[in-house]
């Protein structure tokens, strides 16, 4: 009896080997006709690795120090009552990112509004 399911088991894993060859020569040839990709996310291998080094202590992008908000302070301390179109012109950036910048300012206590123009507080 002992032999028997030796055997078995050696005929399964022998026929496990073959099909796992089998399934390795599809997917090569399923790769071949429509491209490296087998659907969404990573593909099979891919590792998360990143490929280039960073400085560490800041964020990749970031120039940090609220610098926007620091240079349209500045713009409002020099010209009281200007408005959020204006600032955005002189700091040559689109007005709706200061939209999320001044309510930060007014919270910190640094900037008042008055009717459409912003004051230092």
């Amino acid at each position: 009896m002992a032999g028997f399911v030796d055997s078995t088991v050696q005929d399964i894993d022998n026929r496990l080997r073959e099909l796992k060859e089998e399934v390795k020569r599809l997917e090569a040839a399923r790769s071949a006709l429509v491209g490296t990709r087998r659907g969404p996310g990573r593909p099979p291998g891919a590792t998360n690795r990143r490929t280039t080094r960073r400085r560490p202590g800041r964020p990749r992008g970031r120039r940090g120090g609220n610098t926007r908000a620091n240079q349209a302070l500045e713009l409002v301390k020099q010209k009281p009552g200007v408005t959020i179109p204006q600032i955005a012109e002189a700091l040559k950036i689109e007005p709706n990112y200061l939209y999320r910048v001044m309510p930060k300012l007014v919270a910190d206590g640094q900037v008042k509004r008055q009717g459409q123009g912003w004051m230092p507080a």
